[in-house]
């Protein structure tokens, strides 16, 4: 009988121990996917945030403003367009004949 005891004491211990190491564990694995789900959201915010100056950076009337400023581009205007005459027999892809 105390041999059966000693036996079930052993594994009583046994189990014991491989419940506290799951639950060691489990709580690793916890904190660890909370940490990474913190991170996808501030990843997640950051891209809309880079989203938003991306389109602000690309508005049209900036783009128009930069090339104004920067570039002293200035919009087409028909009194100063020069129209040029394609010559007689030539073509308009490369200028082969």
């Amino acid at each position: 009988m105390t041999r059966l005891n000693i036996v079930l004491l052993v594994a009583l211990l046994v189990s014991c121990f491989a419940l506290v190491t799951l639950q060691h564990e489990w709580r690793r694995l916890y904190v660890a996917n909370e940490r990474v789900r913190n991170l996808a959201a501030q990843l997640a915010a950051e891209h809309d945030r880079l989203l938003a100056q991306q389109r602000a950076l690309a508005a049209p009337a900036r783009v128009q403003q930069l090339a104004q400023r920067q570039l002293q581009m200035r919009p087409a205007d028909p009194a100063i367009t020069e129209y040029v005459a394609l010559a007689q027999g030539t073509t308009s892809a490369g200028g082969a004949r």
